[in-house]
C-alpha cells in the first residue's frame, strides 16, 4: 500500500540465500502446517474461522517456534487481507499511529487489515489503550502473539475483546516431519544439496529442539552448512549433530509461566508423596537454569507448609540442605537438596499449622484490638501489681503434671477456640492424643464428668 510509514517486520517475499531456513519454510498454506491439532484439527473453531474466511482478533499464546507468526500470515492471506507486521519490542507509538493510518486507507479502499504485534506482552498500558478503538469498530483485525500469560501482561479492556488460543509444544514427530521437510524440498529448503542425514541425527534434532521447530531448523541449517563433501553428496554426521546440540537449555524462562508451573509441579508432587515426580521436576527445573538456591527455600516452605508436626525433622533436614548448598555450591550442594526434597516427599503429611495460622490470622484481623487478660499481662512493677496485672495467674510448672488445668488464655471478647486440630499421621498423631487428655484435664475442672478412656493418651505417647 502506498504511502504507509509502517515496515512489514515479518515480510516473506521471494526467497534469499541470506535468509534464515526457518524463515524460507515458513508454510504458505494451512496444510502445510505442522503441529496445532488441538485447534486446527478439522472442525475446530480456528480451522473453521481461517477456512470461511471469518477473521477476528486473537491472541495466540505459546512457547518459541510454535508457528505464531506463520498462523497470523496464513489468515491474512486466506481472507485477502492487508498484512502489517510490527515487533512490540522495536515498535513505539509513531508505528502504532501509521498502522492505524494504513488500515484506515485500507477500509476506505475496501480491504480488511490484520494488524500482527509480536511480543505483544511488551506494550505498555498507554500503547495497548491505542488499538482499543480500531478493534472495536472493525477497522483492524489484531493479532497478538506472544509467550507470557496474557492474563496478566494484557490489559482487561483489550483482553476481552480478543479469544485467546493456546498454542503447544511442537511433538518429536511433527519436529521430525519439519526437518524432513526441510531436506527434501528443493526450492526454499535444502534438497537441492543433496545431504545425507542419517535417521538418528534427524531424531536427535526432533528430540533437541524442544518443540521448538525455528531451533530444529536452525541447527539443520548450521550442520549442513558444516557438512563434508563426499562424492557427489554432502555428509552431516552424528557426531557434527551431537556436537551442535549440546549444551541445550530446556525452556524455563525465569520469572514466567514455566518457571512457576514448574515449581508448582514440584511444589505438588512433594505434597502428593511422590518423591521420583520430585526429583524430575527439581532436575528440570536445574537444566533450566533455575537458582538452587531458590529451590531451596521453597523446599522449607514445604517443610512447614505440608509436613509440620508431623514430620518436625522434614524443616530442620530443608535447612540443612540450604545451608549444605551455601557451603558447597553447585553441583555438590545440589545433592543435598535433592535428598531434602525426597525425604519430604516420603514424610508424613500435615497442614494443621498452616491452616491453623491462617484461621488465626483471621481473627486477629477481623475480632480487633482485644485487651489481654489481666492475669495474662506482664506486672514488672509495684504499680502494674496494684492494678491487677498478673493477678490470679497460674504457673504452669507448679501444677500437677506441668499443666494448669481450665486456666484460659484467649481475650474475654473472643472466647475460647480451636485453630490447630492434627492429623492422624506421624508424630501429630501423638500430638493429638495428647492435646485431648489436657483438654479432658481442663472440662475435669469445669465439672465433675471423668476423663475418656479415648481422651488418655497411650503408654508412652504423651
Amino acid at each position: 500500500m502506498k504511502g504507509t510509514a509502517v515496515q512489514d517486520l515479518f515480510s516473506q517475499g521471494p526467497s534469499h540465500p541470506w535468509q534464515p531456513l526457518a524463515d524460507r519454510l515458513r508454510p504458505q498454506r494451512l496444510e502445510d502446517f505442522f503441529g496445532q491439532s488441538h485447534v486446527l484439527a478439522a472442525g475446530k473453531p480456528l480451522r473453521r474461522a481461517i477456512e470461511d474466511n471469518v477473521l477476528h482478533s486473537m491472541i495466540f499464546w505459546g512457547p518459541p517456534g510454535t508457528g505464531k507468526t506463520t498462523l497470523a500470515r496464513l489468515i491474512a492471506a486466506r481472507s485477502s487481507a492487508y498484512f502489517i507486521g510490527i515487533s512490540a519490542v522495536f515498535a513505539g507509538v509513531k508505528d502504532i499511529r501509521a498502522a492505524v493510518d494504513a488500515a484506515l486507507q485500507a477500509r476506505a479502499d475496501g480491504r480488511p487489515t490484520v494488524l500482527f504485534v509480536d511480543e505483544v506482552h511488551r506494550f505498555n498500558k498507554a500503547q495497548q489503550d491505542g488499538f482499543l478503538p480500531y478493534v472495536e469498530d472493525g477497522t483492524l483485525t489484531f493479532i497478538g502473539a506472544t509467550t507470557e500469560n496474557p492474563s496478566f501482561e494484557l490489559i482487561n479492556a483489550l483482553l476481552s475483546r480478543l479469544r485467546v488460543y493456546v498454542l503447544k509444544p511442537l511433538q518429536s514427530a511433527e519436529i521430525r516431519s519439519v526437518i524432513d521437510r526441510a531436506l527434501t524440498d528443493k526450492e526454499a529448503g535444502l534438497g537441492a544439496r543433496n545431504l545425507l542425514v542419517s535417521e538418528a541425527s534427524r531424531e536427535r534434532l526432533a528430540q533437541a529442539a524442544d518443540g521448538d521447530a525455528r531451533r530444529a531448523l536452525n541447527w539443520l541449517e548450521i550442520a549442513a552448512d558444516l557438512a563434508q563433501p563426499e562424492a557427489e553428496r554432502e555428509i552431516v554426521s552424528e557426531t557434527l549433530v551431537a556436537e551442535i546440540v549440546s549444551g541445550t537449555v530446556r525452556r524455563f524462562d525465569k520469572g514466567g509461566d514455566a518457571f512457576y508451573d514448574q515449581i508448582s509441579a514440584l511444589h505438588k508432587s512433594v505434597r502428593g508423596s511422590d518423591p521420583d515426580a520430585a526429583l524430575y521436576w527439581f532436575a528440570r527445573m536445574l537444566d533450566g537454569g533455575c537458582d538452587p538456591l531458590y529451590i531451596a527455600r521453597r523446599v522449607v516452605r514445604m517443610a512447614s507448609e505440608d509436613i509440620g508436626n508431623a514430620d518436625p525433622r522434614a524443616l530442620r533436614i530443608a535447612l540443612d540442605a540450604w545451608e549444605t548448598f551455601e557451603r558447597l555450591g553447585s553441583p555438590e550442594g545440589e545433592l543435598a537438596i535433592a535428598q531434602a526434597v525426597v525425604y519430604l516427599a516420603c514424610a508424613a503429611k500435615s497442614n494443621a499449622v498452616y491452616a491453623a495460622f491462617g484461621e488465626a490470622l483471621r481473627d486477629a484481623r477481623e475480632a480487633g484490638s482485644l485487651e489481654v487478660p489481666m492475669h495474662l499481662r506482664n506486672a514488672p512493677t509495684k504499680l502494674m501489681r496494684e492494678l491487677g496485672h498478673g493477678k490470679g495467674y497460674r504457673y504452669a510448672h507448679d501444677e500437677p503434671d506441668g499443666y494448669a488445668a481450665g486456666e484460659r488464655y484467649f481475650p474475654e471478647g473472643l472466647g475460647s477456640r480451636t485453630y490447630y486440630r492434627p492429623v492422624p499421621r506421624g508424630l501429630e498423631q501423638k500430638i493429638s492424643e495428647k492435646l485431648a487428655y489436657l483438654r479432658g484435664l481442663g472440662r475435669k475442672t469445669d465439672t465433675p464428668s471423668a476423663i475418656t478412656e479415648e481422651e488418655k493418651p497411650t503408654k508412652g505417647k504423651s
